[in-house]
């Protein structure tokens, strides 16, 4: 599902905010100015117009004063909109901070990367602006258990591109033990990510291996988006049932987030049957400001 991927890597860069620094400076060769602190900005750009843009996440860097700004875009598809708006993100953060800035974008997804890679013209005479993309064959394969264990964030991440890899038996295990360190909230939460994402071979591996049968997702989070979805799936064919799951994780999105629907809009979700439009739906509930932004594709 997009919306829970997109929701899942997000958390863990909020989770561990000097992840987005390891990865540029690790995975992508991107320098990175010395800092004491990482934290968690505003990530909404106003402009002079009453327009408002939202990036998906902001970690500023500083040693005292501001010294980098890191936007985080985590990307599951094409869209041409975000070409327009991704250098405004890097240029208005530039403004406020008052010091660099760079746009990191996550794509799981390789042709999605290689889309975002692409320079963006911005009319001025030799001016380009270039994103720098985390695409799935740069995250670096975490299974060393004393690695996962300094770096736990990016252990799950690694599990989640790796886990249906030849390796994904042992990049999930080192999560789980690394997971033992950690307070209960997260600890709950990457075991459920690792189960999700894992292949199924690679996770029945991993359930003998801890002598474990029929594993129940144990953070909020994950029973949200997984356990609910697959469970009203299990009554009917593959595809039927992953629309129903669907169906039923949209309504309670638009619940949580306080949309109003009307009878018609309720009876358009219940009667829609395309899996695609439905993720699609789910994927822009999870952040729309309303409704009308939801449904406006079909």
């Amino acid at each position: 599902m997009p919306s829970t991927l997109h929701e899942a890597l997000l958390l863990l860069f909020r989770n561990r905010t000097t992840l987005a620094p390891e990865i540029l400076e690790r995975a992508l060769a991107v320098p990175v100015p010395a800092y004491t602190e990482a934290r968690v900005e505003d990530a909404a750009f106003t402009q002079v117009t009453p327009t408002e843009y939202h990036a998906d996440l902001v970690v500023l860097l500083g040693n005292g004063v501001p010294v980098f700004g890191i936007v985080v875009e985590v990307q599951l598809s094409r869209d041409e909109t975000k070409r327009f708006s991704w250098p405004l993100y890097a240029v208005a953060l530039r403004a406020r901070l008052r010091c660099p800035t760079c746009l990191l974008v996550v794509a799981m997804d390789q042709q999605v990367a290689e889309w975002a890679s692409e320079p963006i013209e911005l009319g001025q005479p030799s001016s380009q602006f270039q994103p720098v993309v985390l695409g799935p064959g740069m995250v670096p394969v975490v299974a060393s258990e004393a690695e996962a264990r300094s770096a736990p964030e990016l252990a799950v991440l690694s599990a989640i591109v790796h886990g249906k890899e030849e390796q994904g038996t042992e990049v999930g295990k080192a999560v789980l033990v690394a997971a033992r360190d950690l307070d209960e909230e997260r600890r709950l939460l990457y075991i459920d990510l690792v189960f999700a994402f894992l292949g199924e071979d690679k996770r029945k591996k991993l359930e003998e291996q801890m002598a474990r049968q029929g594993y129940e997702y144990q953070s909020d989070f994950a029973r949200r988006y997984f356990a609910e979805g697959r469970a009203e799936g299990r009554a009917e064919g593959k595809a039927e049932g992953k629309a129903d799951g669907l169906r039923a994780a949209l309504l309670k999105v638009l619940g949580v987030r306080g949309f109003a629907l009307s009878p018609e809009l309720t009876r358009r979700i219940e009667a829609e049957t395309s899996i695609e439009r439905l993720e699609r739906w789910l994927s822009s509930a999870i952040n729309a400001k309303v409704a009308s932004d939801i449904f406006s594709d079909a």
